[in-house]
């Protein structure tokens, strides 16, 4: 009987739609917060951070305890700069996602050893072959599994302090077509980069984002609405850290690559409140 309510329990916090306060996470289930107030895209989160998702800080140590590791083999540190330094100093960092009805807002707070930008393949849309972080949405969520076909979408930004052109890249697909490649639409995307901002490391970075929804997700999948409370996106991020390399070094979390089947679910979900500090 206990363990038929443990597991009943489980399943009822894993589903059930969380109160204001309240945010629910389970091992593919992910509640992000409506922000209702819009932040400042300037290369600095605080402003924002502690209304949004974020469930902890990430490194190879904790990725290797969840079923997407797959032993490794995609998720991965390389040993290719001078003096690597151990694992979680080589790449560690914390993600933000949170929504209003205009835009989806991205963010991250990240500790590298190596701020690497030169991509070997010279091409607009190698950011996998540089320091970049991509946030894979599928919008809406569907249960067939897609390889970046209609509805897919990857919000790809590089750690590039020039801003290139190409420094916020648009993967996604389209009812005719899919894999298209190209940089976000102007005036869709805002996005800034703050470099060394803890004076602790010259390569380490904070990344700020907001993706206009109707000019993405509205474009790709004719079944995409306004956003509101209770709609169901897929949701995968992938950090790149070649170090050097040409491929390098990632880490994949929430999902194990492409097929938007293994990606987490991600409810849109009430706003959150601050964590309350109690008197001793």
């Amino acid at each position: 009987m206990n363990r038929l309510c443990l597991i009943l329990g489980f399943a009822l916090v894993t589903t059930a739609a969380p109160c204001r306060g309240q945010v629910v996470t389970s091992q593919d289930v992910l509640y992000i917060p409506y922000l209702e107030q819009a932040p400042t895209i300037d290369g600095d989160v605080r402003e924002w951070k502690d209304y949004a998702f974020s469930d902890g800080v990430w490194d190879v140590y904790r990725v290797r305890h969840e079923p997407w590791y797959e032993e490794g083999r995609r998720n991965r540190l390389t040993d290719q700069a001078p003096e690597e330094p151990h694992p979680e100093d080589d790449l560690r960092s914390r993600y933000y996602i949170a929504w209003d009805e205009e835009y989806l807002y991205m963010g991250a707070e990240v500790v590298d050893n190596v701020n690497d930008v030169t991509s070997p393949t010279p091409t607009p849309r190698a950011w996998y072959s540089k320091d970049s972080i991509c946030w894979f949405i599928e919008a809406p969520r569907d249960a067939a599994p897609e390889y970046f076909g209609e509805g897919d979408h990857s919000f790809c930004f590089v750690a590039d302090a020039s801003m290139p052109a190409y420094g916020a890249w648009w993967r996604h697909g389209t009812p005719d077509e899919d894999y298209v490649e190209e940089p976000l639409p102007e005036g869709s995307v805002d996005y800034a980069l703050t470099l060394d901002p803890w004076g602790t490391g010259e390569a380490d970075y904070v990344l700020e984002a907001r993706v206009r929804m109707s000019d993405t997700f509205g474009a790709s999948d004719p079944r995409w609405t306004t956003p509101r409370v209770g709609d169901e996106y897929g949701l995968e991020i992938v950090h790149c850290d070649p170090d050097g390399g040409d491929y390098g070094g990632h880490l994949m979390i929430y999902g194990t690559g492409d097929n938007d089947a293994t990606w987490g679910r991600m409810i849109l979900s009430v706003p959150q409140d601050l964590i309350e500090r109690l008197p001793e």
